[in-house]
């Protein structure tokens, strides 16, 4: 009998998937897409439109208490501190007027090796590379000013 789970397992442990998942949301922000297999991407894009909402919740919301929680619902799934600065302060904001559809899955057709069914999942506002590299490279830079401040600081 079907029971209607809502869970798609995967062929996984729930451990095992959730830190694939966490993984897989967290390249598709730093990326703004990926390629994987079609049923691990659709899951993914559930669970990032979920992150997407949840981080356009600080947009509207005037209390500090809200966004702090907010923060720590989302960074239990993101790891990355980078990732998180930019789902806040760059995804949420493009996607601000958009009611839900944040991301896409595209078939890409079937993978060499196993005959897989692949596709890429990708932000449907997502910005060119040249944009994305670009400001990469600054993040990099503006985190090896602050390395070198604290070791000065650190030896004074």
């Amino acid at each position: 009998m079907n029971k209607r789970n809502k869970v798609k397992h995967l062929h996984k442990s729930s451990a095992h998937r959730s830190a694939m998942l966490s993984n897989m949301v967290t390249s598709l922000f730093y990326h703004e897409n990926i390629q994987s297999t079609v049923a691990k991407a659709k899951v993914a894009g559930q669970v990032a439109e979920k992150l997407i909402t949840r981080a356009k919740g600080n947009l509207n919301s005037e209390k500090s208490e809200e966004k702090i929680h907010n923060i720590r619902l989302v960074s239990r799934f993101i790891k990355d501190k980078e990732v998180l600065n930019k789902l806040f302060n760059d995804i949420a904001p493009r996607v601000e007027k958009r009611n839900g559809g944040y991301t896409r899955v595209v078939k890409i057709g079937r993978r060499r090796s196993d005959s897989s069914e692949m596709a890429v999942l990708e932000l449907v506002d997502k910005k060119p590379l040249p944009l994305i590299k670009e400001e990469r490279k600054k993040n990099r830079e503006a985190i090896k000013e602050k390395k070198v401040k604290k070791e000065k600081t650190a030896k004074a």
